[in-house]
């Protein structure tokens, strides 16, 4: 298991980390099997998505905020974050990737993504490769 450290910059933000995990699983020398990336954050999570368009992350928060707006929800009362909770949620905080002949099994368009809902802070990801 191995992991690293992600400084966010923002409160809300869509942060490509596919080519450290692949720096990963090329020193790892595993040539199948699978990939897990985790976030052990209550306000963060991990998702797959398109890598092509940085607009792409843009509209996903901003559909979120829509379905999940801040404020008015009884976690807030403890540290007015209840909304990245709940988008945290609902995104989760892991995927799994297959691997095949060394590398990740990703689409074309494909990337592996910490999506922060509560920042700026710095988020550990957790690498296990099978």
């Amino acid at each position: 298991m191995r992991e690293f450290l992600v400084r966010t910059t923002h409160k809300s933000q869509v942060i490509d980390i596919t080519p450290r995990v692949e720096k990963m699983l090329a020193q790892d020398s595993t040539d199948e099997g699978i990939c897990c990336v985790f976030v052990p954050h209550a306000t963060a999570a991990v998702i797959i998505n398109e890598n092509a368009d940085p607009n792409i992350g843009e509209d996903l928060q901003d559909a979120l905020t829509k379905l999940i707006p801040d404020g008015g929800w009884r976690h807030d009362r403890i540290d007015d974050n209840a909304a990245a909770h709940i988008k945290a949620a609902i995104l989760g905080p892991s995927e799994t990737v297959p691997v095949n002949g060394g590398r990740l099994m990703l689409g074309t368009w494909q990337s592996l993504m910490l999506v922060e809902f509560d920042g700026p802070r710095e988020r550990r990801v957790i690498v296990q490769i099978r």
